[in-house]
């Protein structure tokens, strides 16, 4: 009896963290390399509409180049913003009321984008629930929330 000539090589598991997910070989590369693309673009001024909206388009170009799902972190460091400036330009806070009008509306045109992209995703089966839930939450305003109505018994003693 002959002897295959091909093995099967398993990798050992973990025991170490029983429940961590280990990516697919690449993929760390993949995800450093475009936060590097990301860390990497010339700074603009994000009061200039014109270089705003030119870097958004920029920022969705890498998305598609390297085949990432945009996100609020992501789109904040390519335009220079932290995360937590989006949301308040986003909700109408003041704390930026020094961004002219015009930019303000391309960010928020820019959240709008990527609530439905996270929408799309999760009704597509495109991102774990888990994640999905999460990232719905903390980016976009989504809430678990149960509300009760009380009414007195209006009935005589």
């Amino acid at each position: 009896m002959a002897k295959d000539a091909t093995q099967i090589i398993k990798k050992p598991t973990r025991t170490d963290l029983p429940n961590a997910i280990e990516l697919p070989e690449g993929d760390n590369n993949k995800y450093t390399t475009f936060a590097l693309a990301i860390m990497q673009l010339p700074k603009i001024d994000f009061r200039d509409p014109e270089q705003l909206k030119n870097r958004v388009i920029e920022y969705f170009a890498l998305c598609a180049e390297h085949d990432m799902k945009p996100g609020v972190a992501a789109v904040g460091l390519a335009i220079g913003l932290d995360r937590r400036r989006l949301w308040e330009i986003n909700t109408d806070q003041d704390y930026q009321a020094n961004i002219p009008i015009e930019c303000k509306r391309i960010i928020k045109n820019v959240y709008t984008s990527l609530d439905v992209l996270w929408e799309s995703y999760m009704q597509n089966g495109k991102v774990n629930p888990v994640s999905g839930i999460f990232l719905g939450k903390n980016n976009f305003g989504y809430k678990d929330q149960q509300e009760y109505v009380v009414t007195p018994n209006q009935m005589g003693e």
